[in-house]
């Protein structure tokens, strides 16, 4: 049967609109997301097939080009939409942090910087670069490394940050195992950092280490 021929109150869009996005499940957002199913399935059928074959929500979300438009029904346009989607939602929490003092909103922080850098394959050094009210002047991905590390060179962070004029930072990275525990040399480049950064008058306020849903902060530590 067609979702247009189900009743009004069980039709995933008519459900959002009368109840709100959190009265559906993941099946029914993501057939919002389809539009449409295929050949003997509607979207729902669809989407609960695909959620089955990734293994839930956030790993279709996460995939890569190719396995996302490898899937029946899924394909460049859809991966493209999907893409535009997630990058809005990232913006629109940076935007909140923008508003204000980002030590005031340590989840906001935590949240951003979680959105942006997990899931991805390689680990990402990135860093929050704060003015003297500790309001956020830009966000960028400085280096790049492999599943298991990231050559951080603090010259550069250095230089980042007089470009941007900076008076304080959070550092964040992810861990691509999953495993957001500090190590041991995360410490030592956290130290270093700071020393290095306190020679231009900027205060490394956090620093961030991003896992498989959670991510701990030096700060909360003691550690900073």
């Amino acid at each position: 049967m067609a979702i247009t021929d189900w009743p009004a109150c069980e039709r995933p869009r008519e459900k959002l609109l009368q109840r709100g996005a959190q009265a559906l499940s993941d099946a029914e957002l993501l057939a919002i997301f389809l539009r449409t199913g295929v050949a003997g399935r509607s979207a729902v059928d669809l989407a609960r097939e695909l959620l089955a074959r990734f293994g839930g929500l956030r790993r279709l979300l996460e995939a890569d080009r190719q396995g996302f438009c490898s899937q029946h029904g899924l394909g460049a346009a859809k991966y493209a939409q999907l893409q535009a989607v997630l990058e809005m939602a990232r913006r629109h929490l940076l935007e909140g942090l923008q508003r204000g003092d980002a030590l005031s909103s340590p989840a906001d922080t935590r949240r951003y910087l979680t959105a942006r850098l997990r899931g991805h394959p390689r680990e990402v050094f990135t860093c929050l670069f704060l003015d003297s009210r500790h309001r956020v002047i830009a966000c960028e991905d400085l280096f790049h490394g492999t599943i298991d590390g990231a050559s951080v060179h603090p010259r550069e962070v250095l230089r980042r940050c007089l470009q941007h004029n900076a008076a304080a930072v959070i550092l964040a990275h992810n861990h691509p195992s999953g495993v957001a525990e500090p190590s041991a040399a995360d410490r030592r480049l956290t130290q270093r950092l700071r020393e290095a950064l306190a020679l231009i008058d900027v205060r490394v306020l956090d620093h961030l280490v991003i896992g498989d849903g959670e991510a701990v902060s030096f700060a909360e530590r003691g550690l900073i």
